[in-house]
């Protein structure tokens, strides 16, 4: 634990650096691309002079990243978070340096030419590649390594926003795939150190201005739930447009290397039109969440980001989803807020706020990362009264869009591409039931002196009347277990052996036991480390003493138990889902 604090403490350190470093490299781009000059301020390109010939800038830049994506590493395309996951779940956690390398640089590129992203995406998966590469480096094994990369996305993402708790939270709703200490506190100090890097480089303010909003009372919360039900219809609608145009770019006959540069056309032409679409948007997301735009231009920047998203993100490039999801779903909830107060003059509630919690809802939404994008919103507006309004419009949407789609932004990629990604985290039923509530009893045993041929029989037998065990415990006078005799044992025995030998010389005295108040979970551990099915089960103050026998049907069988209570809830609620099914027959459960 120390060794993986000390780590992450050093994770954190670098990718809050990384971040910094990120962050002016794209106001070089910026500067580079639409103000012809070298600075590293970050600025907006939305105020460049460029007329029509701007519509070339996101070309320019697609043609870069598809170089990238084709010479470099084809990892970097992308929004880097499921990049991220898929390393996790089928390359033990392993990041090529080369995406560490030139993902940040493409994102760069794309972000600075004019690409409707955020640094947020992209970061994390660079600040998980660091976390990976160490891990590489000093040989630790894969669930090290694991909460190592997850170390560094947290890192990156408290660097980009200023919000360490919610880049925790993000890091095992989206990455860890558990919730423990081990992992946990490693990753709460990466979160730290990258974010008191950021305070000491950026200052201590949010990543947007939020001012003083009054969220309302009580009698506010039916506007939470229309909106909460505007958000989720909103998020869904992104995932299937983002799919939509990427299966259509698929079909594309063009070389990789083009792609994305049809995609940067495109950006081009809605950024003549809509400036205020290009690069990462922080400061009309400020605007947005601060109230100072109308309607016509919050419909506008709604509709044409999702358009650039779709359509950049699509064609391959390279850039975060977040920071446009943010933006889509500010807009989004600006526009409630005006229809609101007009149909409602007497309202309460700051029309600033509803965009804010719009933001959040999409953003859970659409990642199914409700818990994170509550924390999120919290931290950047400081202030509690914020929670109950983020809490009833968040899950609104998150079940809007969990009823609506199978799998979110983040893991349609990965399905695609034929990995799967839990969806739900819980304790293991095996962890919280002992042997004894699963054992056998009463034990068929075998009596230690009884003739090898006889219990060959007996064996035979038992095995034509039910088909159980394929071992059994052999015991003395007493009762005391002795040792335990396999099946196979006997078959594998010659006939004279069989009329020789007693049960106990014929089997194995070395036993393997579990006790009766041993957990599943650890009797399994014992199963599968001595390549055994089957475990007597003794007392512990009477090691000898056989009290059951626990075999892998035994565990199974609790396991199925469990899969049943959650298929009938499924059922009951997603009857089209699962139908009828044939009915199972009788020992099936064996």
């Amino acid at each position: 634990m120390l060794l993986l604090c000390a780590l992450g403490a050093g994770i954190g350190l670098i990718s809050g650096l990384v971040a910094f470093a990120l962050y002016h490299l794209i106001g070089l781009m910026t500067n580079l691309f639409y103000y012809h000059r070298v600075s590293w301020a970050f600025v907006s390109p939305r105020y460049h002079a460029l007329g029509p010939w701007s519509v070339l800038v996101p070309v320019a830049g697609g043609l870069a990243i598809g170089a990238m994506v084709k010479y470099g590493s084809s990892k970097i395309s992308g929004h880097g978070i499921p990049e991220a996951m898929e390393a996790i779940l089928v390359n033990q956690s392993r990041i090529s340096p080369r995406v560490a390398f030139w993902k940040p640089i493409s994102a760069a590129v794309a972000i600075g030419s004019g690409g409707p992203f955020g640094a947020e995406g992209p970061i994390i998966q660079t600040g998980g590649a660091i976390g990976s590469l160490v891990g590489q480096f000093l040989h630790v094994t894969p669930a090290e390594r694991k909460v190592l990369l997850a170390c560094g996305a947290a890192a990156g993402m408290a660097a980009t926003f200023s919000t360490p708790i919610a880049a925790v939270i993000l890091a095992i709703e989206l990455l860890l795939f558990e919730f423990k200490s081990r992992s946990f506190i490693p990753i709460c100090v990466a979160s730290v150190i990258a974010t008191s890097v950021r305070f000491g480089l950026f200052g201590t303010g949010p990543m947007f201005h939020v001012p003083a909003h009054n969220f309302g009372s009580f009698s506010a919360l039916p506007f939470y739930l229309v909106l909460g039900l505007a958000a989720g219809a909103t998020a869904v609608g992104i995932t299937k447009a983002l799919y939509f145009v990427e299966d259509a770019f698929d079909r594309i006959p063009v070389d990789i290397l083009f792609l994305p540069a049809i995609g940067g056309l495109c950006v081009g032409l809605l950024g003549l039109l809509v400036p205020r679409i290009l690069g990462v948007g922080y400061d009309t997301i400020t605007d947005i969440l601060t109230g100072s735009l109308p309607a016509r231009v919050l419909l506008t920047v709604a509709l044409a980001k999702a358009i650039a998203m779709c359509v950049s993100l699509g064609s391959k490039t390279s850039g975060g989803v977040l920071a446009p999801i943010l933006m889509i779903g500010g807009a989004v909830g600006g526009l409630f807020g005006l229809a609101a107060h007009a149909a409602f003059p007497g309202l309460a509630v700051t029309p600033g706020v509803f965009a804010l919690v719009c933001m959040a809802a999409v953003f859970g939404a659409s990642t199914r990362t409700a818990f994170t994008s509550i924390v999120f919103a919290f931290e950047l507006t400081r202030d509690y009264q914020a929670v109950l309004p983020l809490m009833f419009a968040v899950v609104i949407a998150d079940a809007v869009a969990s009823s609506l789609l199978e799998h979110s932004i983040m893991t349609e990629k990965l399905v695609r591409r034929g990995v799967k990604a839990p969806r739900e985290y819980e304790a293991d039923v095996l962890m919280g039931l002992r042997v004894d509530a699963v054992m056998s009893d009463p034990v068929v045993t075998v009596p230690a002196d009884a003739p090898a041929r006889d219990v060959a029989d007996q064996v035979r037998g038992h095995l034509a009347d039910r088909p159980t065990h394929q071992a059994y415990p052999i015991v003395d006078a007493d009762g005391d277990l002795k040792g335990i005799i396999v099946r196979t044992d006997l078959i594998n025995l010659p006939e004279e052996e069989l009329e020789r030998l007693t049960a106990l010389q014929a089997g194995t005295p070395d036993v393997v036991v579990t006790y009766p108040d041993e957990a599943l979970h650890e009797a399994l551990g014992k199963m599968l480390t001595f390549d055994i099915g089957h475990l007597p089960v003794v007392q512990r103050c009477r090691p000898k003493r056989l009290v059951g026998f626990l075999t892998r049907s035994d565990v199974l069988r609790a396991r199925h138990r469990r899969m049943a209570e959650e298929l009938h809830r499924e059922r009951i609620y997603s009857p089209s889902k699962w139908g009828r099914g044939p009915k199972a027959s009788k020992g099936s459960e064996r």
